[in-house]
């Protein structure tokens, strides 16, 4: 049976043709960023916002301003973007001071396990950090509007997790830096839920097959283990998305996703502990 307050839908009930995977919180009708009013939590549509605004106490200053208008701009991308820059510019200034300071190096996991997050923001040459940012602005902003911001940041930090936890499994004698592991779940992610509205983007399967063999075909150090990770990884975070979006399921969705990182966490202890 089809919900008719649009929750189950994956467009904007005003927009057909918009894709989008945030619900208002109030009726969870599926809102694009066009249509998506911030509130105190979450968002609202725009016959919600009226609706308070018609029913609000005109007496009190504040009621005017209960509700803000959502400037749709892809916040978190850009934050990422503006981040890693920073520290490629603070990794040029220090020599390899900060390199080695955030890069992963899977013999270290136990005592410094932080570095499989902050390897994602270095990058070893500038074409390193442009071809990786690039495709995080191509993707992010997109992925960010249909998920919202707080979605999209789990996705690229368990995608980025995701890619290290594989080089500690297929690569544990070599150190990695960069985004790749992140930027692969990214593109895992946008296919799933591009399946979940029977669409597939071939140019897409065709981008991700070409990354995945030319580190074989071209050789140099290119880290196939963290792409692999990070699209195994952010495929999965996408397909709990697609399947947790009812408000309802809010409590569940956290904690698969919460199970995720665990699960991600149990295999670098048996790896270490169990395995050697």
């Amino acid at each position: 049976m089809t919900d008719s307050s649009g929750g189950a839908g994956n467009t904007c009930y005003r927009h057909p043709d918009r894709q989008s995977f945030v619900l208002c919180q109030r009726c969870g009708r599926t809102v694009c960023p066009a249509c998506q009013t911030q509130a105190a939590v979450g968002v609202h549509c725009p016959e919600c916002v009226n609706e308070a605004r018609a029913t609000a106490p005109r007496t009190k200053s504040r009621a005017r301003t209960a509700f803000r208008s959502s400037s749709g701009q892809p916040v978190v991308t850009y934050s990422l973007i503006g981040v890693t820059v920073l520290v490629f510019l603070a990794q040029l200034l220090s020599g390899n001071a900060v390199t080695r300071e955030i890069t992963y190096y899977p013999y270290a996991t136990i005592v410094e396990p932080w570095r499989m997050i902050t390897s994602i923001f270095a990058h070893a040459s500038f074409f390193h950090l442009l071809f990786n940012m690039f495709s995080l602005y191509i993707f992010g902003p997109a992925l960010e509007q249909m998920l919202g911001r707080a979605r999209f940041a789990a996705l690229y930090f368990l995608a980025g997790f995701g890619g290290s936890v594989a080089v500690l499994l297929l690569s544990p004698a070599n150190g990695v830096l960069g985004a790749s592991g992140a930027i692969f779940g990214l593109m895992g992610a946008f296919l799933v839920i591009q399946r979940s509205v029977s669409q597939v983007n071939r140019g897409l399967l065709v981008i991700i097959g070409l990354n995945l063999v030319a580190p074989f075909i071209l050789g140099g150090n290119v880290s196939w283990q963290a792409h692999v990770g990070g699209l195994v990884v952010g495929g999965l975070v996408a397909l709990i998305y697609t399947k947790t979006r009812n408000r309802r399921q809010k409590v569940l969705q956290i904690l698969l996703l919460v199970a995720v990182a665990v699960a991600l966490i149990a295999i670098i202890l048996v790896r270490i502990f169990v395995i050697g």
